[in-house]
């Protein structure tokens, strides 16, 4: 699936003065953004606008951009592996990916690094449907699990095995690309790895499919931040106050979505025709916890030991040819009320 890039263009008058209001721990931190005309802000989405991208919308159709003085241009990509790679050649200012992308882009030797984090705990899930008989992790035993052809996906499934007692070479693992939801409902699997619990299970529950969903988190591996704001290492000093602008921005989207999540719905489906407003509204609803930053930190935190300890377990797995330097992969400086 594919979506329409979405352009949104603002002007902002010289010289304006904005003061964004921005939660910090358990206060109130005002930071101040003097916008010096209007910038522009590339962002590549990592698939077409949907639920996952709520705050991102949000904060577009409530002028937060325009406020801070930007002009942001919403694109989507041709596949889910083209957005780092933009961002990595200069193509866009920021992308968003997954985590285990930004630590492969770094093994294979690109200046990117995560700047903020959108989903803050991992959505990827293993799921089956009631009818296949199947009652827990240790019943894939002899069944056929799909996933999208992502290695470290595969990875997730072999160490969730492990956990539960199964031998791995028990299960058959089949490639059916994009189309888990497709491949379980049509009996081609048994079960899929790569489904997301706030997505394809909100859909099949809301079809009566009776989905039943194991986050990977839950089953044998590491947290991780599913969804994160990714820019060009060699851009952070040189765009550092536009690129905080924006996540400031976000930052009002995300809390404007968890009091209006039907305001968010609504810009969504504005800028996807094709999307189901039903489905988007249940959607963005099972979201909203993971959108959350943790108690004490403000919007967009990525934990210093979560990635460390991910990072670590992808090199274990085979992911990674190289151990790597998480402090090298994420930075916190760049949310609001951090590295002033």
């Amino acid at each position: 699936m594919t979506g329409a890039a979405v352009t949104g263009r603002w002007r902002a008058l010289l010289g304006l003065l904005l003061v964004a209001a921005v939660l910090v721990g358990c206060g109130e931190k005002r930071e101040r953004l003097t916008p010096a005309g209007e910038r522009t802000v590339r962002v590549m989405l990592d698939w077409f606008p949907n639920a996952d991208h709520a705050p991102i919308y949000a904060a577009e159709a409530a002028g937060y951009f325009r406020q801070a003085g930007l002009r942001v241009e919403l694109r989507t990509p041709s596949d889910p592996a083209a957005p780092i790679r933009a961002v990595a050649a200069g193509r866009v200012d920021l992308a968003v990916s997954y985590e285990p992308e930004v630590f492969r882009a770094l093994d294979q030797g690109l200046r990117v690094r995560s700047v903020a984090a959108l989903v803050q705990r991992p959505l990827t899930s293993i799921l089956w449907l009631e009818r296949s008989g199947i009652r827990s992790v240790r019943d894939l035993a002899g069944k056929r699990v799909g996933y999208a052809g992502i290695d470290y996906q595969r990875a997730y499934l072999e160490a969730i095995l492990a956990e539960a007692g199964v031998d791995p070479s028990r299960v058959r693992v089949r490639n059916v690309g994009f189309g888990l939801a497709p491949a379980l409902l049509t009996g081609k699997v048994d079960a899929v790895i790569g489904a997301f619990w706030n997505y394809e299970a909100v859909q099949l529950r809301l079809e009566r499919r009776r989905p039943q969903v194991v986050p990977v988190d839950r089953a044998g591996v590491p947290s991780y931040d599913e969804l994160v704001f990714v820019a060009n290492g060699d851009a952070l000093d040189r765009d550092r106050a536009k690129l905080r602008a924006f996540l400031a921005a976000v930052a009002r989207g995300e809390r404007l979505v968890r009091r209006r999540p039907d305001f968010a719905v609504t810009a969504l489906v504005r800028a996807n025709r094709d999307l189901d407003p039903r489905l988007q509204r249940a959607a963005v609803r099972a979201t909203l916890a993971a959108f959350a930053p943790p108690r004490g930190r403000p919007w967009g935190w990525q934990d210093p030991r979560s990635w460390r300890e991910f990072g670590g377990w992808l090199k274990t797995h085979g992911i990674l040819r190289r151990a790597p330097d998480p402090t090298e992969a994420y930075t916190n400086e760049l949310l609001a009320g951090a590295g002033l």
